[in-house]
């Protein structure tokens, strides 16, 4: 991972959502792969591993956010994740490098949050 451009992917349904955070997050230095769908992020996965994921928790065809969080695993390991939803997130259903956003939530709040969560990732003490 490159500490200064970390690749996120990014898996939001709703375009205007999934349009701002892309453009707050590449502004804010990441490398951003956006997709709408679970297969899509699996799809998009192939080609270029994430450091992190944002995932909305509802997403249409048929694979949740979670399913998006344990096939990414599956390929890239211990990868990061923030899921979103308009309703609260059962914090049981979070692995350790893992962290919940409800909705609404300010699109400038989540660079700090991801980079936070990439500094604990890979801290060698935590």
């Amino acid at each position: 991972m490159s500490e200064d451009m970390p690749r996120l992917l990014l898996v939001e349904d709703e375009f205007l959502i999934r349009m701002t955070l892309a453009e707050i997050l590449a502004d804010d230095g990441f490398e951003v792969i956006e997709a709408a769908t679970g297969a899509e992020a699996l799809a998009q996965m192939q080609a270029s591993p994430p450091d992190i994921v944002l995932t909305d928790l509802n997403l249409p065809g048929g694979m949740d956010g979670f399913g998006v969080a344990r096939a990414v695993r599956q390929q890239a390991g211990g990868v990061p994740v923030l899921f979103t939803s308009g309703e609260p997130i059962d914090p049981s259903r979070l692995g350790p490098r893992d962290r919940a956003l409800t909705k609404p939530y300010l699109p400038s709040s989540v660079g700090p949050v991801l980079r936070e969560m990439i500094a604990r990732a890979t801290d060698p003490a935590g």
